[in-house]
């Protein structure tokens, strides 16, 4: 069963940070799960939310540049600065959120895999299908992930259209029978999130791994 850290270690230091995946990776976590926005200046960042909070109010991520960005929210960290700490020693899962442009973020990885010689160790996933399709499409050489909240239904028709036998659902919903049965179907049912080693134990037989925010409690 895979540990996955939920945006880093969100359990153990502020999320998306850099001081947050090298948590993560201290546990020796199997992959270390991020979410990306795409600033003004078409630089690919670590933050779950599309807008940030301030002293000023809600700055929207697309609206300001990763300069400006940094001014408020010093410890703001990039793509590349994400896949140069994780990349050596585990798996970067990147979550394109929702509304967010893809080919910043599959420009960022090419960009990474010719510096570094080398196909970098990474998962996309989104919960949206429109990038996960245009993911698929730019970056097809890289394994995809559907992230589905709830619908078993629309998951199988979701990884169909990218190929993908790799599925991410929020663990409110889901129940053993349902995981006996997209285990015999062939999917890596991942749930998220998942903080009590005792009920990831329970399921242990029929899911692939868990997304954490305390990779400690399964050390």
């Amino acid at each position: 069963m895979l540990i996955i850290g939920h945006r880093g270690a969100r359990g153990l230091a502020p999320e998306n940070t850099l001081a947050s995946l090298q948590k993560a990776l201290d546990f020796s976590v199997d992959e270390v799960e991020v979410d990306v926005r795409i600033t003004k200046d078409g630089i690919p960042v670590l933050h779950h939310n599309r807008f940030m909070p301030t002293s000023e109010g809600f700055w929207v991520i697309a609206d300001h540049t990763l300069e400006d960005l940094r001014t408020k929210k010093p410890d703001l960290a990039t793509l590349r600065e994400a896949l140069e700490l994780v990349t050596v020693r585990s798996v970067l899962l990147i979550e394109v959120k929702h509304g967010e442009l893809v080919a910043p973020v599959a420009a960022e990885v090419t960009s990474f895999s010719k510096a570094a010689g080398r196909r970098p160790r990474i998962l996309l996933g989104s919960k949206s299908q429109k990038n996960l399709r245009e993911l698929h499409r730019l970056l097809p050489e890289v394994s995809k992930v559907v992230i589905e909240p709830w619908s078993g239904i629309r998951a199988h028709y979701r990884a169909r259209q990218v190929n993908t036998i790799r599925i991410s659902m929020r663990s409110w919903w889901l129940w053993r029978g349902f995981l006996r049965y997209m285990h015999r179907r062939g999917y890596q049912l991942v749930p998220y999130t998942v903080n009590n080693p005792g009920r990831a134990a329970k399921w242990r037989p029929y899911i692939y791994g868990v997304v954490t925010d305390h990779p400690d409690r399964f050390a």
